[in-house]
């Protein structure tokens, strides 16, 4: 599953690790999950996780012993909504360009 189409128009690393967040579910991920879910380096994670807090898109929470950080509500598509097709088609599209 993929974060809102609203919360598409970032950073490409914040966008992986919306999506990232939203797949998994309100089950959240550590920093090291993502490191490997995104496949940057950790300056460059540490730099869009700041940019996804400032902007409240994500929550950073303590469970069971260990740090983990999730989606805001707003950034999770509803899970009875279609997925649009359109935006499938218009992201192959900017993925192959480059944009």
């Amino acid at each position: 599953m993929k974060a809102k189409r609203e919360f598409r128009d970032r950073e490409d690393v914040e966008v992986a690790i919306l999506d990232a967040l939203v797949d998994r579910g309100g089950e959240g991920m550590t920093v090291f999950e993502l490191r490997a879910a995104v496949e940057v380096d950790i300056d460059t994670l540490e730099d869009a996780l700041g940019e996804l807090k400032t902007d409240s898109l994500i929550s950073v929470e303590a469970d069971d012993g260990r740090t983990v950080v999730l989606p805001d509500d707003r950034v999770v598509p509803d899970p009875g909504a279609e997925p649009d097709e359109e935006e499938g088609l218009f992201d192959a599209v900017r993925d192959r360009l480059g944009l």
